[in-house]
């Protein structure tokens, strides 16, 4: 869906007018993607990655556009980083009703077997303890003000094993998982938890699956859809899981893959 096609009319189920949404790894990408729209829909959005500069360019420009956003610098994998993020939005804010756990990391690219024990070690804090333990203190926020959504930015990867990043898909598995769990839990508190699943997406991250015109094809000629995916085209699906469109949606993984996994 084209960011374009979402009309004024349609803001009544899709508006975020008044809400707070927190969005990891929101300095580029599709964390920053996300956060310019749900800006444009009206929610205070709190922009957080590592780097204060890059957050602070993006939260610039998203208030030129006319929105409301605020830059907190956080390494997610720092425990007590997370607590100090939720006390500054709730301090700037009032609270939180929209959390999205975007920021990842892959620092190593081979067979599973290759994988060091620091190298693993980072890639469970960042993709799977992190978001667990953001979403712990986001929870009693969101319990308070009588219920919100939480998002995890997940991956194919996740239910299928993408080669080269064996360890990075037990991540992703884990977090799948990680979203039915906490959905199941939090769901009598007015919490909803859902998680989104890309396939091939051209962000930096995935830069080295894309800059090769030979790699790309090998990953896109058999698809349904036979080419990548842009940041546009998860933005929207975000913006739904964040609104009142999907009032009724709990623990499930919605894929935006191009078809991969049929």
């Amino acid at each position: 869906m084209e960011i374009s096609s979402l009309k004024d009319t349609e803001q009544s189920v899709f508006g975020l007018n008044g809400k707070v949404a927190l969005i990891t790894g929101a300095s580029k990408g599709i964390g920053e993607g996300i956060a310019r729209l749900f800006a444009r829909f009206g929610a205070r959005v709190v922009l957080s990655s590592r780097r204060q500069s890059s957050l602070d360019a993006v939260a610039d420009d998203i208030r030129k556009t006319g929105g409301e956003a605020t830059a907190i610098a956080a390494h997610t994998g720092d425990p007590d980083q997370c607590r100090a993020l939720v006390e500054k939005t709730v301090a700037r804010y009032g609270g939180i009703d929209i959390l999205v756990n975007n920021a990842a990391t892959n620092p190593v690219f081979g067979p599973a077997l290759d994988c060091d024990p620091g190298a693993f070690d980072k890639i469970m804090q960042i993709n799977l303890k992190a978001p667990f333990e953001l979403s712990k203190r986001v929870y009693p926020v969101m319990k308070n003000r009588g219920g919100g959504s939480s998002i995890m930015l997940s991956s194919i990867a996740g239910e299928t094993p993408d080669p080269g990043l064996g360890i990075y898909s037990v991540s992703k598995a884990g977090l799948n998982m990680l979203t039915k769990v906490l959905a199941k839990e939090w769901g009598p508190d007015g919490i909803r938890v859902n998680a989104i699943c890309p396939g091939l997406i051209k962000t930096k991250f995935s830069q080295a699956l894309w800059q090769d015109d030979a790699t790309l094809a090998h990953f896109t000629q058999r698809l349904p859809i036979a080419r990548m995916g842009t940041t546009d085209e998860i933005s929207p699906l975000a913006l739904f899981l964040a609104s009142d469109a999907s009032t009724y949606c709990t623990g499930s993984l919605f894929h935006a893959d191009g078809g991969t996994l049929i």
